[in-house]
């Protein structure tokens, strides 16, 4: 368990001020991260297209994936979107909406390993690593390469990305690495040894949260330091990282599958009977995988003026055995998530602010 709780207090400019509090912070201690690395990915995305700065392209461009190494695959279609072709536009929407791993996928061989490694740099998110795709057993030399991309506008070639290879390694040495007494490997023989997680993502509470600041609060952090998105583009985020599946008219998510708090475990512990509150907004992105569910939110609650950040990871595998899909998810992770995200802002809703907050530039039109 980790938990690290920001308040957020305005000046008399409405420049937002921040206090953190945190439980067993360790940036030290690893924990899977899971689907939290696909907003730093998407970030990027739109970033590099901005630098690449090749007229016509945008993140509305039709995006054709080839397939260029070993179990690499090909996406020339997505039926899901409002063109019927893939878009950088689409995979983040699919990705903020229901956590979509394939576009996150996409998005990961669009940047690049490298290029990805080297932003967390530039941003000094120091304690992270994002050397893979998700879903796939993706590792090894094949996380190394990523896939030739082309984008059009219409039947025109407006840019070519050839096939890449990233040789970097990326070392990390953390504590708690090794984990479990035994897993089921991808053809789901048991193996009695402790699962390895050294070569996997790694993505600290700390910078998750650093991520979660800088892009919505960019003139909380100087210039050079904000993200390279445009003003469209951060609204674009904000509307669908708060937006329910069951809103989005294009991709669609309909019920039973998808229901309003399926990606909002901070407030509602992703329970599909929960009752939502028309006041309250979350602005987020969840993970939740080898028996660790993440949350990492912004909630605000327009009627009463209240805003506060919130990230945490809680663990639970009582039999000691990963990729069983055994794990206490319904009964212990996302019930403490509820809880603690109810508790947050009930002390939210009493704490005094010098300051009234203007959230307009956080309210949308669903």
């Amino acid at each position: 368990l980790q938990i690290l709780y920001t308040q957020i207090d305005r000046d008399k400019n409405n420049v937002p001020h921040f206090t953190s509090y945190s439980y067993h912070l360790n940036p030290n201690r690893y924990f899977y991260p899971a689907s939290t690395v696909k907003l730093p990915t998407a970030i990027f995305a739109l970033e590099k297209l901005n630098e690449l700065n090749i007229s016509g392209l945008t993140m509305r461009s039709t995006m054709k994936t080839d397939s260029s190494f070993t179990d690499e695959t090909r996406m020339l279609e997505d039926t899901s979107s409002a063109t019927g072709l893939p878009s950088v536009e689409n995979y983040i929407k699919k990705i903020l909406l229901v956590s979509d791993n394939y576009a996150y996928n996409r998005l990961y061989e669009f940047v690049g390993r490298t290029g990805i490694n080297r932003k967390l740099k530039k941003y000094g998110l120091n304690n992270t690593r994002i050397i893979g795709r998700l879903a796939i057993y993706d590792g090894g030399e094949n996380a190394k390469h990523t896939n030739a991309i082309d984008f059009y506008n219409g039947d025109k070639l407006i840019y070519h990305q050839p096939a890449q290879y990233d040789a970097n390694e990326y070392p990390m040495h953390l504590d708690n690495m090794l984990q479990g007494k035994g897993y089921l490997d991808k053809n789901d023989k048991l193996i009695m040894k402790p699962y390895d997680f050294s070569e996997k993502n790694v993505y600290t509470i700390a910078d998750m949260q650093s991520v979660l600041k800088r892009l919505l609060f960019p003139e909380a952090f100087h210039k050079e330091q904000r993200f390279n998105l445009t003003p469209e583009q951060y609204k674009f985020i904000y509307h669908y990282m708060s937006m329910f599946p069951g809103e989005s008219k294009k991709p669609t998510y309909n019920r039973p599958d998808y229901y309003p708090a399926y990606c909002k475990f901070l407030f509602y512990g992703g329970d599909s009977t929960a009752v939502i509150n028309p006041d309250i907004r979350i602005f987020n992105k969840v993970g939740d995988s080898y028996d660790y569910n993440i949350d990492n939110a912004y909630i605000v609650d327009f009627k009463h003026n209240v805003e506060f950040i919130l990230t945490a990871v809680v663990q639970s595998n009582e039999n000691g055995i990963y990729n069983d899909n055994k794990y206490e998810y319904a009964t212990v992770c996302l019930p403490f998530m509820k809880n603690l995200g109810q508790v947050i802002y009930q002390h939210e809703l009493e704490r005094r602010k010098k300051n009234v907050p203007d959230l307009s530039k956080f309210r949308f039109t669903y």
